[in-house]
């Protein structure tokens, strides 16, 4: 496969929620939205150039982007909490998720491209762009209609990936992988000590879920995914690490052949069956998916010790996007629903 996106359903809108799963923004993330002055001069350039290597390639900006593009709305969000709002020009794949109530209203100008796909080339060139930032290499996937990472480099415009969203990464991407993305942005557009702040939030709620935590006699979980009556086994990637901090015992893990290649595998039934798990996480793209899920979960496994004791916790397949907010807020979701008398 030559993209990092995986399984998919059938429907527009499961598209863009595998896609999440795949690849791998809640406001309770709270960080007020302000510009880092004292770094961006007065024309909102960057005090000095950026340089920095983002999935294999060399970045190097001159100046700060002054017309920049969020692929997908966590991107988007980030943009804005950086204080960036006056600098976006488009925002992609609004369709596939609403932003925060805390942020909505400083992109209601800000012109949206795509719905829940990501745009079309000629779209996405359309609102010139001098910066686009893609949660995954997918959304420059030229034989699916999308501008290309060189067709938009020839355009004038630098492309970002989010850290966990390169290749290389997928199997092996981390929720600190957007530590990283947030101080890379904080650089490149000149707004360092914001994105300092996010950074100590972000670490700081990861620090308090795991002093939470620390005694807890670990359960057993098997994060899946279930598209229909298709069930897939997820065990690498941030994925996995979502699941570490939030304290769980993993069912799956990268280290077991299942895995060698990809961070999702198809299974049966009966293999989860046997393996007994205290919880199941499961991704999903909308209420009418999670109560699908929740039917399919209940009926097949009714003997299972995480359907006899209820835990089957959802979580929204936006928020296991590279390069998301959405990778902290759900270590402490999935935390709190496994052990709620540690919070």
């Amino acid at each position: 496969m030559t993209t990092t996106r995986s399984p998919r359903p059938s429907t527009t809108a499961g598209h863009a929620a595998v896609s999440a799963l795949a690849i791998a923004l809640l406001a309770g993330c709270g960080q007020a939205v302000s510009a880092d002055e004292a770094s961006v001069t007065e024309d909102g350039a960057a005090a000095s150039a950026a340089a920095l290597e983002n999935c294999g390639r060399e970045l190097v900006l001159d100046s700060a982007p002054s017309a920049a593009v969020g692929m997908h709305p966590a991107q988007t969000e980030l943009l804005l909490r950086l204080g960036l709002a006056d600098r976006l020009a488009g925002q992609a794949q609004a369709g596939a998720q609403a932003l925060p109530g805390d942020v909505a209203d400083l992109a209601e100008d800000v012109p949206v491209i795509g719905d829940v796909m990501p745009p079309a080339r000629e779209d996405l060139l359309a609102v010139e762009p001098d910066f686009v930032y893609s949660p995954t290499t997918y959304e420059f996937t030229a034989e699916q209609g999308f501008a290309s990472i060189e067709q938009i480099e020839q355009a004038g415009a630098a492309v970002y990936v989010a850290t966990g969203g390169c290749a290389e990464r997928r199997m092996s991407g981390s929720v600190a992988d957007l530590f990283t993305d947030l101080e890379n942005l904080g650089e490149i557009f000149g707004v360092q000590d914001t994105a300092a702040q996010l950074v100590e939030q972000g670490q700081a709620e990861l620090d308090e879920v795991a002093s939470a935590i620390a005694d807890v006699e670990q359960l057993r979980v098997a994060q899946v995914y279930v598209e229909g009556t298709t069930l897939s086994a997820i065990g690498a990637g941030v994925e996995y690490d979502i699941l570490q901090r939030a304290g769980a015992d993993s069912v799956y893990a990268p280290d077991q052949s299942a895995f060698d290649d990809f961070f999702a595998a198809p299974i049966t039934p009966e293999s989860l069956a046997a393996e007994q798990p205290d919880a199941l996480v499961f991704s999903v793209y909308d209420d009418m998916h999670e109560a699908a899920t929740r039917d399919y979960l209940t009926s097949t496994f009714p003997d299972m010790p995480a359907v006899r004791e209820g835990r089957l916790i959802a979580v929204s397949s936006a928020d296991v996007f590279p390069g998301t907010l959405g990778n902290i807020s759900i270590v402490r979701q999935i935390s709190e629903q496994l052990y709620p008398d540690a919070f």
